[in-house]
């Protein structure tokens, strides 16, 4: 009798012990997943939603590309998620990606007005130096591009400096709001370290605006239109792509931008297809003494949104680029191709092509009138 009074106590202790488990991990999970509600952004209100409804690209209550195009291309016999588990593709570096710290925007930078520079932090995240500006473009430091630091693409290397170790800037540009350009924590580390304003297409705003940016820190422009800040003339110019960070999609604008001195300009591409909107801009805001052009993330299921290397090569001629800067590969896993394609078909086609290329580690500031001669430092670790 007495042991199975034993018995009983045992497994209502069990039970209990398990209950708390239980409740301890939904704690948790509840404690991680908090800031995913604010992650997912704003929506557009008021004079915002008024001021998007009145774009040449806003119509039945969404963003528009100028061109009509889809998302995704069905490719009969094809399985993208099966591809995604079991595909052969080399898809992460075997080594550690190298990176450089000394020369990553610190204060050697030089204040020369006659001086060009660029710092690649990896993905899209790259520091302009321009005339004795600075302007970051799309800064992502989180260890994940995704509303929860459990789950979505992972890091493949380190920033190559902190956050903190940015050297104070005169502006802030997003191309657009998917998680990979826009990123909440790196948001809020800005707002509280730096005071340089925002720059972002239609309706970006409304994200900033719930995580805290002041109103008089948020500069939204649509396509074609510019504000100055600093000296320099930046515009919003058009791109082919969508948006969205929750079920909603393109609720708010994307865009490449022009970044322009009194003698230097830059182009940015975000995200974006080829399309022939690159010579327009080019015709009207060319020639570019340096292009920063998107090259991987690509699939042929998906060839309108995102640009093979090659055609990043057109863009770039398009554009009347002087130098190529490749941007938007090696940092996060989003797609199925090998972790070095882009790169390795960039430089292929850009000697076919005669086009003047400079492929930095992560943190290398490259002077764009003497940039550093292709080495192929990718290879060794791919």
């Amino acid at each position: 009798m007495a042991r199975a009074q034993s018995t009983d106590v045992e497994r209502s202790l069990g039970r209990r012990m398990r209950g708390a488990a239980g409740l301890a991990a939904l704690a948790g999970l509840a404690w991680v997943a908090r800031d995913v509600p604010a992650a997912l952004g704003g929506r557009l209100s008021g004079a915002r939603a008024e001021r998007a409804a009145r774009s040449p690209q806003f119509r039945e209550g969404t963003f528009h590309n100028q061109a009509g195009t889809r998302t995704m291309v069905a490719e009969p016999g094809r399985n993208l998620v099966r591809e995604l588990i079991f595909g052969k593709q080399k898809r992460r570096p075997t080594a550690p990606v190298p990176l450089l710290r000394s020369s990553a925007g610190g204060p050697e930078a030089t204040d020369t007005t006659a001086e060009l520079n660029i710092v690649w932090y990896g993905h899209a995240s790259t520091l302009i130096e321009i005339e004795g500006r600075r302007v970051l473009l799309d800064p992502v430091w989180s260890e994940r591009c995704s509303p929860s630091g459990l789950v979505g693409p992972r890091r493949l290397h380190e920033p190559p400096v902190g956050i903190d170790e940015l050297p104070p800037l005169d502006a802030i540009l997003i191309s657009h709001d998917h998680y990979d350009h826009l990123d909440m924590p790196t948001v809020r580390a800005l707002l509280a370290g730096q005071s340089a304003p925002f720059l972002v297409p239609l309706g970006v705003g409304a994200h900033l605006d719930r995580w805290g940016v002041p109103a008089e820190r948020i500069i939204e422009l649509d396509w074609s239109e510019s504000h100055r800040v600093a000296g320099l003339e930046i515009t919003a110019t058009a791109a082919q792509h969508f948006s969205g960070r929750g079920l909603r999609r393109d609720g708010t604008l994307w865009s490449s931008w022009v970044v322009a001195g009194a003698r230097r300009k830059v182009f940015y591409t975000g995200d974006s297809g080829y399309f022939d909107g690159y010579a327009a801009i080019g015709a009207e805001h060319g020639p570019f003494d340096v292009t920063l052009m998107q090259i991987g993330a690509y699939d042929r299921a998906w060839p309108t949104i995102h640009m093979f290397p090659e055609e990043a090569v057109d863009a770039h001629l398009d554009l009347r680029g002087g130098l190529f800067v490749p941007v938007h590969w090696a940092t996060f896993n989003l797609a199925l191709h090998d972790w070095s394609e882009p790169v390795d078909r960039l430089w292929a086609e850009a000697k076919a092509r005669d086009v003047r290329l400079a492929v930095p580690r992560p943190g290398e500031r490259v002077v764009v009138d003497e940039p550093p001669a292709v080495d192929g430092w990718w290879q060794s670790v791919a």
